[in-house]
């Protein structure tokens, strides 16, 4: 008996690795988990700044967002990005560097 497409996993998509986290493809109860795992990727490649798209909208991801930033201790600071980086629809975190 084989299983209907529907219900099948979806293959998984590679991510490109380049310090900028467009969160719109995402499902928010995945923020959580993604965040971690994206700024290990990163600094694992020496990225130590990265921009995290959240959107304008209401501002409930952004607050949740920042709600993990406060909480991450792969985290050194964080701001609103400046009009030319996508304003307050994306932060910009900077990580710390890990000690070799």
């Amino acid at each position: 008996m084989s299983v209907p497409d529907e219900f099948e996993e979806p293959e998984p998509v590679e991510m490109p690795i380049n310090g900028v986290l467009d969160l719109h493809t995402f499902s928010p109860k995945d923020v959580k988990e993604l965040l971690p795992a994206y700024f290990d990727e990163c600094l694992d490649r020496g990225i130590t700044q990265v921009r995290v798209i959240h959107g304008k909208g209401t501002g409930t991801l952004r607050e949740f967002v920042h709600a993990q930033l406060r909480k991450s201790e792969q985290v050194a600071s964080f701001a609103l990005a400046d009009q030319t980086a996508g304003s307050w629809g994306s932060t910009i975190v900077q990580l710390i560097k890990p000690t070799s």
